[in-house]
């Protein structure tokens, strides 16, 4: 039986093709979250290596990727246990500092009859010594590897990929991130409701333990404005495996250089977040049942924070994502700030709907959500639920008193909740009548809940001993209730398997209520 064609026996093939209900409580019962993982630096030795990558749909693709040919110096962010294999796909996430003269040192372990390989690192001043000339820059050889030096002069995300043959190589999977770090932190990112965050992490848990901070610093640039709580690195690519295919084939050609694979016309039929599909992406990171795809896409978020996302567009198409939930405020592009014409102290980035992800470029941008609008209490204070107390802060939200359970409650909407009574209707003096929790809108997509926190299971129940909706069967009243929102590619094709739905690229951000611990540990 061909490797691309094998299927894996594990349960990811089953709830692809079960029912959405199915994919969403596996969503909510998982453990392992998102962050921005990767190895720091300032010195990496990278190898160019073949290896099988895994899909949902059970098949094997045979891929190309970067990875680590010796052990890193390190990982990041702290209290993320993190490998780094001879192949990975995406390539390791380069983490370094503003200033850091960057060195990398690439082998070339591609099959004979692949030829060169190299790395391209836009934005930068490289020098690459050693190696052999190739068009755009100097190539490592079999047996003959390249280093590549430049300075990390502005921080930001950029991306780095395969400057040979790259209808080939960046397509089989030659490419990743690398991340520069601010050399300063603006003095607004320890203060204020930054500060408050932090504590709230600390003190609105039921669990012991404490959540852990595991950003890469507290700004993606030296800005008060970059100031972020969250991040996540999502990298969006599309795979057409009959060039894979075709690849494997004539990797066994002992010839130098004289693969001939056609790359034209170009027909993907999987399409990836940081090297997986759904519901791949939303095991966690480090996952051993993917060895050479490490990196997944599982965002998580508490009300009034404020999530960076890292999101770079690999491959040859644009894919648009849309993040349901709020708009995205972009901060930069390919490490570049987007400053105000007329005052340099203020960011002029567009809020944007969809961030369409240009192949090569990179964004970075804000997320947030506080229920700010909704016209109604979701934390179910009034009527039968114990009120608490909100007090609003200048901007209208309860941040005084971070250990409180509604900490970032929008106080306009305070005892407003959506039913008067526990299940109730119109009829009862709510405002909207539920429907039933059998239905999937009201099911496990949101938790079982039209709350956040404590109770929240008992509140969408109530005293009629209804059977609560499927997604709180794994979930206690004082676990995780919270909000689930799609993100997804605007293309519907994109959200598929193999032409098979739900797949590709899609996940969803989960806005858990401050009680619930966020553990991006793996």
């Amino acid at each position: 039986m061909r490797a691309t064609n094998m299927k894996k026996t594990n349960s990811m093939t089953r709830v692809l093709l079960a029912p959405m209900m199915a994919v969403a409580l596996l969503l909510l019962t998982a453990t392992a979250f998102a962050a921005a993982p990767g190895i720091t630096g300032p010195a990496f030795n990278l190898t160019a290596q073949p290896a099988f990558t895994t899909q949902p749909d059970g098949s094997l693709v045979y891929s190309w990727g970067y990875g680590c040919a010796s052990a890193p110096s390190g990982f990041a962010p702290a209290g993320i246990t993190g490998t780094c294999s001879n192949m990975q796909v995406p390539g390791p996430t380069l983490i370094v500092t503003q200033g850091n003269t960057v060195s990398v040192t690439l082998t070339n372990g591609l099959p004979v009859a692949a030829g060169n390989t190299s790395i391209l690192f836009p934005g930068f001043n490289v020098t690459a010594t050693g190696g052999v000339a190739g068009l755009l820059t100097q190539e490592a050889a079999p047996g003959n590897p390249v280093t590549y030096t430049f300075t990390a002069t502005t921080p930001g995300t950029r991306s780095y990929y395969s400057g040979t043959q790259g209808d080939l190589q960046v397509e089989m999977g030659l490419y990743g991130a690398i991340i520069v770090l601010p050399a300063g932190v603006p003095a607004a990112c320890t203060t204020g409701v930054h500060a408050n965050n932090l504590t709230a992490k600390a003190a609105n848990q039921v669990h012991a333990g404490t959540e852990g901070d595991f950003r890469l610093a507290a700004a993606a640039y030296n800005h008060a404005q970059a100031c972020y709580d969250r991040e996540y690195l999502f990298q969006f690519s599309e795979m057409d495996p009959r060039i894979h295919r075709q690849a494997e084939e004539q990797s066994t050609r002992t010839c130098t250089g004289c693969m001939n694979v056609a790359t034209e016309p170009y027909v993907p039929a999987y399409f990836m977040i940081n090297g997986r599909s759904m519901p791949d992406d939303m095991d966690g990171n480090y996952a051993p049942q993917y060895p050479h795809q490490p990196y997944n896409g599982n965002p998580h978020m508490h009300p009034g924070e404020l999530v960076l996302l890292r999101i770079i567009g690999q491959g040859r198409w644009q894919h648009p994502f849309h993040e349901h939930g709020n708009h995205v405020r972009v901060l930069a592009r390919d490490g570049n700030l987007i400053l105000s014409a007329t005052d340099a102290n203020s960011l002029a980035g567009p809020l944007l709907f969809t961030t369409t992800t240009t192949p090569g470029q990179a964004i970075d941008g804000i997320f947030y959500w506080t229920g700010k609008g909704l016209n109604w209490d979701p934390y179910g204070h009034g009527a039968s639920v114990t009120s608490a107390t909100c007090t609003p802060d200048a901007n209208g939200y309860n941040t005084g008193a971070p250990t409180a359970i509604n900490y970032f409650e929008w106080c306009q909407d305070h005892n407003k909740p959506l039913q008067a009574f526990p299940f109730g209707d119109v009829a009862g003096g709510g405002p909207a009548t539920l429907p039933n929790p059998n239905i999937l809108a009201n099911g496990a997509w949101y938790g079982g809940s039209p709350y956040l926190g404590p109770e929240a299971t008992v509140r969408a129940v109530g005293s009629t001993g209804t059977t609560p909706p499927s997604g709180t069967v794994a979930n206690s009243p004082t676990d995780e209730a919270g909000f689930a929102f799609m993100w997804h590619s605007h293309n519907e094709r994109e959200i598929t398997t193999n032409n098979i739905f739900p797949g590709g690229m899609m996940m969803m951000m989960l806005v858990d209520p401050w009680v619930y611990p966020i553990n991006e540990a793996n």
